[in-house]
């Protein structure tokens, strides 16, 4: 698959979907530094995070802290892989908002995996105890049901990657 030109690198896809497993394949494609949501929040916020609200809350603030990095980082040439889920209108808006200070392109990676088999891969991850957050199925289905598809139209290239299963 031909990657456009970009240094600047978004992922959106259902929880599990394998965003932050492509992050870091784009991390190594493009010599990027990943900034990964769910480890940032995990260190600043663990003991606050107890359901979607709590997850709001303190993703804002997490925003509002790092965005002035991210612009500082892009506009000194180096890429940036945002392991951030871009996946409601008003996270891209926010992720595009950086892109167009920093006055790059802002390539989105949308992952189009069956919603079934990313609980199947949350279930997997959650026995398997390796990430910073524990999905049951209600968070799983609430973040779910927030998703909002991208469109090319939101301002940046947009790169599709499906997968099927587990």
């Amino acid at each position: 698959m031909s990657m456009p030109s970009s240094n600047f690198h978004l992922v959106c896809g259902y929880a599990a979907s394998g965003k932050s497993t492509l992050a870091k394949q784009l991390v190594q494609a493009h010599g990027a530094v990943v900034l990964s949501e769910d480890q940032l929040l995990s260190a600043l916020y663990a003991d606050e995070l107890q359901g979607l609200a709590d997850y709001l809350r303190c993703t804002r603030r997490l925003r509002a802290a790092i965005g002035p990095h991210v612009v500082a980082l892009l506009q000194a040439g180096q890429a940036v892989v945002m392991d951030f889920a871009a996946n409601t209108v008003e996270a891209r808006r926010w992720l595009i908002g950086l892109a167009q200070q920093a006055e790059v392109q802002a390539t989105l990676h949308h992952l189009t995996v069956p919603k079934q088999v990313c609980w199947q891969r949350a279930l997997a991850r959650n026995q398997a105890g390796h990430h910073e957050f524990q999905l049951s199925q209600d968070q799983f289905e609430q973040l779910a049901s927030r998703f909002e598809p991208p469109d090319a139209t939101e301002g940046f290239a947009l790169v599709w990657h499906q997968t099927e299963s587990l």
